[in-house]
């Protein structure tokens, strides 16, 4: 099967609630809203973030306007006043799922 690449078929924002990392993804045609709704699933992105999302992650369909919220419990180190990493807040967690490869057919 074809792969390419979650940012051929998205934009991307994310952002952040304590430890918790939220990622909306936004089709950007209806063939794209297909693919990323059968192919993005909780399992698939915790097996892409690894040990950075510690917690479990949940997957929110939202087919009225062709995007996904994915939210990454205990997903950013402990939350931005505890973290030792450099993207405190989440802003990069979405740049770095879209380089997350989907199967296209």
């Amino acid at each position: 099967m074809p792969k390419v690449l979650l940012k051929d078929l998205t934009y991307t924002r994310s952002g952040d609630k304590g430890d918790i990392s939220n990622i909306g993804l936004i089709a950007k045609d209806e063939k794209c809203w297909e693919i990323i709704s059968r192919e993005i699933t909780p399992e698939r992105v915790k097996q892409h973030f690894g040990q950075m999302v510690q917690g479990e992650v949940k997957v929110y369909p939202m087919p009225n306007i062709m995007a996904l919220e994915v939210v990454c419990y205990k997903g950013l180190g402990g939350g931005a006043t505890r973290t030792l990493r450099f993207d405190v807040t989440g802003k990069a967690m979405g740049t770095a799922l879209q380089r997350m490869e989907i199967e296209t057919d």
